[in-house]
């Protein structure tokens, strides 16, 4: 007998009425009114079933910090930056465990259920890297976690921080990350792209930096980082995260750069929240938007995704795990509001991230890992717009979380009791 079905869904491809059959923590069918028993079955009523979300760049080792040792009062990147370096020194293994795990809890709640963290390698000790590491294999049976050795402080701008990411993947971290705009000279940052990418392609593994995260429109990092990726032959390996600094780029610099970046295979994670609340902060007006050009790079065929990055952190006091929420915002600073432009940020925090991270079994197709999200929507559009309630969250065929649909029960003279904000009635 069949495990578990699901039954009347809408699948974000727009089919409708579709059943899905799971056993042994695998997809086994799909299709319209399955002849199968199953030992639970769950009624979708024509809400959207989705694979679950994932978030391609974030920083679980700051997260839930906010406060410690001060609050960033300017709010800005750089004191950021200076506060996690007052913080590192106070932290344990303990509370950087026990707020990781925290957070991952709240992810599954909301059907998070992929995160790509990026661990500062740059302390002798990796403290945080051996807690995270830690970390993913506590979570490894409900949420995947994919750890990235970033030097916070620059890989040559910290003497040890080369030795130190090396360490780090040694001990079973993931991915080769760097921070080229931060070392002290832009042929410095170029010459860091050229030793990280080198050291991973010798190692057969993924890179993803942060890469010309500011506002200057001369900073040509991406340029280097595309350039690597192609000559080293590492395409669909590579992932450049941030790029704010081509929203001041002039126009005619983009036009070369991007058919370079989708030559060399470079895929980019834009982060919505954070891009726009630490980008132009030396602007008065007009007012740069900060976040990288999302539809431009799309049009070009470059794999885009959105990531939280933050929540409350030194960098932002405010965040929640909700990427519907990330790609509610992504979609209005893009202004991305035509039918495919929505639903191409919708899979900016589904298919995308997945695919960048290399996930294997992802989707919903027959084989793929049942893990899935039922949502009190009946598209991915109107999930964004009302960043709708996860009915269930389903992982290797259990459900590990549920939220009643939030219908509000009013009581007015002269109107309905019942108010479906899905229908906006």
């Amino acid at each position: 007998m069949t495990d578990l079905i699901l039954r009347n869904a809408t699948l974000p491809d727009g089919r409708k009425s579709i059943d899905i059959a799971i056993s042994g923590g695998l997809i086994t069918a799909v299709g319209p009114r399955l002849p199968l028993a199953a030992a639970q079955e769950i009624d979708a009523a024509g809400n959207l079933v989705t694979p679950p979300f994932v978030d391609a760049h974030f920083h679980m080792d700051a997260t839930l910090s906010y406060g410690l040792p001060r609050v960033n009062q300017s709010g800005t990147l750089l004191e950021g930056i200076a506060l996690w370096g007052e913080l590192k020194p106070l932290l344990t293994q303990e509370a950087l465990v026990q707020r990781a795990m925290q957070y991952c809890d709240w992810a599954v709640a909301r059907g998070l259920l992929a995160v790509r963290s990026h661990v500062d390698i740059c302390d002798d000790s990796l403290l945080a890297v051996e807690a995270l590491l830690h970390v993913k294999k506590q979570v490894a049976p409900y949420l995947d976690l994919q750890l990235v050795a970033f030097p916070q402080d620059g890989i040559l701008r910290s003497a040890t921080a080369f030795a130190n990411l090396k360490r780090a993947i040694t001990m079973g971290v993931d991915v080769v990350g760097g921070i080229p705009h931060f070392e002290r000279t832009m042929a410095d940052g170029a010459e860091s792209v050229r030793l990280l990418c080198e050291y991973a392609a010798e190692q057969g593994l993924r890179v993803d930096m942060h890469c010309d995260e500011s506002d200057d429109p001369l900073s040509r990092h991406i340029e280097t980082l595309a350039y690597h990726t192609h000559r080293l032959g590492m395409q669909g390996r590579v992932t450049g995260s941030h790029l704010t600094s081509m929203h001041s780029m002039d126009n005619y610099y983009v036009s070369k750069l991007l058919p370079l970046m989708h030559e060399s295979g470079v895929a980019a994670i834009a982060n919505p929240l954070i891009n726009i609340t630490l980008q132009g902060r030396h602007d008065s007006y007009p007012k740069r938007r900060g976040m990288t050009r999302v539809p431009e790079m799309l049009a070009a065929g470059i794999p885009v995704a959105f990531g939280q990055d933050c929540a409350m952190d030194p960098w932002y006091s405010l965040g929640s795990s909700d990427m519907l929420e990330v790609a509610h915002m992504g979609l209005h600073v893009a202004q991305m509001t035509g039918q495919d432009a929505m639903r191409a940020c919708f899979k900016a925090v589904t298919e995308t991230p997945a695919q960048i991270l290399g996930l294997q079994g992802y989707g919903l197709e027959v084989g793929c890992n049942a893990d899935m999200v039922l949502l009190d929507a009946q598209d991915a559009i109107e999930a964004i717009r009302l960043r709708a309630a996860r009915l269930f969250v389903i992982r290797r065929g259990k459900i590990v979380s549920r939220t009643p649909a939030p219908h509000a029960q009013l009581d007015l003279p002269g109107r309905p009791v019942d108010v479906d904000f899905r229908l906006g009635q």
